[in-house]
């Protein structure tokens, strides 16, 4: 086949499937513009999944009479003039591809007026070709009208999903942009039922609280960070709240919703040791950075953008999340009630004579009933962080040698011996290598030791770090090694011998680098199996010192691997029970 042009619409309709994919990028680029037009009030109506119509409006700057067909235009845009423009983009939109790719596969209506114009005006595309335009009445601001989107491509129109999903999509779109711009309404009306209205009031948990509801709003951490030109600030959730996926984690640029592997994984890495395995934080943070750090023309659909100094924007972001996690977030607390069954006295027939008194145990769940509670969280009492509550804990005792009971300012508390000191001896472990391995205990004599396959493998590949972490050992011949050393802290714990204490570690081990990084892995491991275990009994000075020990960690909440350290029972709770209120 010979080489040849193609033709002005087919040119169009390839480039158009660049930008518009899917319903949802109308929208998207729809809402951007409104956006960069200083809209403080955005309408988003569809029908039929985004297929049947579209229809944004705004109340931004509109656009003039006479520019408003170059508008349709590739590549005419008002946010950009030269090359090196592009260096110091500060707008959502810039390369003036939008409307004439929405244009090209559908038809399109754009009904515009400017602040300082009388009347407005309209203009109509059919599949890229203008098919009238004139003066109309109509407010300030802009009102684009997308229908029968796809109908001259069959194909495309062909991978889209059911309407429903589309619908979800778009919804989505709407949301992320309600968050990244709380001072901006956006209200999305869905087949005629409203799905998002936000209040434009500028206060980021009244989108959130709009969105999410006010349990979700309730649990969520303020997010601040700064670094040289560089600032974080948003919301992020309590190590309690967390989602099967990521789709609940918000990552703006510059206000721009952006997807980034990496400072994603920075968001998930600060949680690391707090969330059970595979569940997701919600959060939304925003990166605000000079225009001339970050590349945001990198990708057809401005999803994708990348950062000058890649290390120090991920290290920042994941700062600020570990510091609100650290700072904020609330200790595990008894918040609902089930009532115990009630022991009542019988007449000869056997049936009960007591009418009154607590009912049986339903499992309700519902927190009137009174009885015993089960934990779930809530805010953080009076007396603020959990440090800050660890600090005036007095110890009164212990439970089946497994949980301290501590009061303090708001109540009871419960401390899981084994939790809290496995956080304790983790961060001893992460935060001093050296002096841990300082602290290896020489054995009298070798201790031999048998690995299997996967065993050996895991040696292996941890041989350095174990090292540094007061293993000693030689290898003795095939599978078999000499174990002439170990940590100090596993000698003294539940470990019936060194072959034993090192062949359980590495069992463990290779189970905990499915979910953790190498290092914190091994440290996990050792630390779990060098603390205090549930069934030991400890002294009123030694549960003082752990508590003591608890409160210098870097994240007191919870061990490394997820489970609280502490849970609260409020005063009130505990005078519910007893029937005082």
């Amino acid at each position: 086949m010979p080489i040849r042009q193609l033709p002005p619409n087919v040119a169009a309709q390839i480039a158009a499937g660049e930008v518009v994919e899917r319903p949802a990028s109308v929208v998207k680029e729809l809402v951007e513009n409104s956006l960069d037009a200083g809209a403080t009030r955005i309408a988003v109506s569809i029908s039929g999944g985004g297929v049947s119509e579209i229809r944004v409006t705004d109340d931004g700057c509109g656009i003039a009479a006479d520019e408003l067909a170059l508008a349709f235009r590739h590549h005419a845009t008002s946010k950009l003039s030269t090359a090196a423009d592009l260096e110091t983009v500060a707008t959502l939109g810039f390369r003036g591809e939008a409307l004439p790719s929405i244009a090209a596969v559908s038809r399109v209506t754009c009904t515009t007026r400017p602040p300082d114009s009388d009347t407005g005006y309209r203009i109509e595309f059919r599949y890229g070709e203008l098919i009238g335009d004139g003066p109309a009445g109509c407010p300030v601001g802009t009102t684009v009208q997308v229908v029968e989107l796809f109908s001259n491509v069959p194909a495309r129109r062909r991978f889209l999903r059911s309407a429903p999903a589309e619908s979800a999509r778009i919804q989505e779109v709407v949301t992320r942009y309600a968050l990244a711009c709380p001072d901006v309404r956006f209200v999305l009306t869905t087949d005629g039922r409203e799905q998002v209205n936000t209040t434009g009031s500028g206060n980021p948990q009244d989108v959130i609280l709009s969105l999410y509801g006010r349990e979700v709003a309730s649990r969520m951490l303020p997010v601040s960070g700064t670094d040289a030109g560089l600032s974080i600030h948003g919301y992020t959730s309590a190590p309690d709240l967390h989602r099967h996926n990521r789709s609940y984690i918000t990552l703006l640029v510059n206000r721009r919703w952006v997807y980034h592997r990496s400072i994603m994984y920075a968001i998930e890495q600060a949680y690391q040791g707090t969330l059970p395995d595979r569940r997701y934080p919600l959060a939304v943070v925003n990166v605000d950075l000079p225009p001339e750090d970050v590349d945001v023309n990198s990708h057809p659909t401005k999803r994708e953008v990348r950062f000058r100094n890649e290390n120090r924007v991920f290290s920042a972001v994941q700062r600020a999340v570990s510091d609100a996690l650290v700072a904020h977030a609330p200790v595990r607390q008894v918040a609902r009630s089930f009532s115990l069954p009630v022991e009542r006295p019988v007449d000869a027939s056997g049936v009960s004579t007591n009418r009154s008194g607590p009912a049986p145990m339903t499992g309700t769940g519902d927190p009137s009933s009174g009885g015993l509670a089960l934990p779930t969280t809530g805010l953080a009492p009076a007396g603020g962080s959990l440090r800050d509550v660890l600090t005036g804990l007095r110890v009164v005792g212990q439970i089946r040698q497994t949980y301290i009971v501590a009061e303090g300012n708001g109540g009871m508390y419960l401390v899981d011996q084994h939790a809290a000191h496995e956080r304790v001896v983790y961060d001893l472990i992460r935060q001093d290598g050296d002096r841990w391995a300082g602290m290896a205990q020489p054995l009298l004599g070798p201790t031999p030791v048998e690995l299997n396959l996967a065993q050996a493998g895991t040696l292996q590949e941890y041989g350095d770090m174990l090292a540094e972490y007061g293993f000693q050992l030689e290898p003795f011949g095939g599978d078999a090694w000499l174990v002439r050393a170990i940590p100090a802290t596993l000698t003294m714990r539940n470990n019936p011998d060194p072959a034993t204490a090192l062949v359980n570690l590495l069992d463990a081990v290779s189970v905990e680098q499915v979910v953790m990084e190498r290092e914190d892995a091994l440290a996990a491991t050792i630390a779990c199996h060098g603390s205090v275990r549930a069934g030991d009994t400890l002294g009123a000075d030694e549960m003082d010192a752990l508590l003591r020990q608890l409160e210098t960690t870097e994240n007191p909440h919870h061990c490394p691997h997820g489970r609280p350290t502490v849970i609260h029972f409020t005063e009130y709770q505990l005078e519910r029970e007893f029937g005082r209120r």
